[in-house]
């Protein structure tokens, strides 16, 4: 198995329940949602996708030629010692690489794995934290694990249908767009109406983190 991987570096996450945790981000070049390229968001999938997932060319980028050399490449990013190692794997879409022979070689160098997916693939066994991001319009087949992280507003989402899966966690986030103040209160708005949810911002961004 030949991992690509777009770049990964080490950061504090921004994001939900494990926000402000000192982590190794590792993010998986591809996707099955969108291409990555513009010229084909307006056909997509998932049409507000904010991140660059094309190639390998990114820091701490390239390509792996097995779970060993991988998991030895995020232990140098970790660049610390043993407490408390988190890696977080993203994308693009995680589950199109990740596998279970990757998470025994994290977890042989100590690393709590941490997973962000769109729930359209089914979920590799051994994962200790799952965060899922429907979006509107798939079929998510992965519906439980630790963390429900919505991304708002989305039509064609129904929160209450949401609630009804197997998640510890129900987060809403506003959308990262050009009505982001809209996005905001729409979240608010959400979590004040229902009060299983709970706001998440990305908060990497507010103080300028990867």
């Amino acid at each position: 198995m030949t991992y690509a991987v777009k770049e990964s570096f080490l950061t504090l996450q921004g994001e939900g329940v494990q926000a402000g945790s000192r982590a190794v981000f590792l993010r998986f070049a591809g996707c099955n949602l969108w291409s990555g390229r513009e010229e084909d968001r307006a056909v997509a999938q998932c049409r507000f996708c904010d991140t660059d997932f094309v190639g390998t060319d990114g820091v701490g980028g390239g390509k792996f030629r097995s779970p060993e050399e991988l998991a030895a490449h995020v232990e140098r990013v970790w660049a610390g010692g043993p407490e408390r190692r988190l890696v977080v794997i993203t994308g693009g879409e995680p589950m199109l690489q990740l596998d279970t022979p990757l998470i025994d070689a994290l977890h042989a160098r100590g690393f709590r794995v941490a997973v962000e997916s769109n729930g359209t693939l089914p979920a590799v066994p051994g994962i200790d934290w799952l965060c899922i991001s429907p979006k509107a319009g798939t079929q998510v087949v992965q519906r439980s694990g630790d963390e429900l992280k919505l991304v708002w507003p989305q039509e064609g989402l129904d929160p209450a249908a949401l609630e009804q899966w197997e998640f510890a966690h129900f987060l809403v986030q506003p959308k990262d767009c050009v009505e982001r103040e809209q996005a905001v209160r729409a979240a608010i708005a959400l979590a004040m109406q229902r009060p299983l949810w709970r706001l998440t911002l990305q908060a990497h961004k507010v103080v300028g983190l990867a």
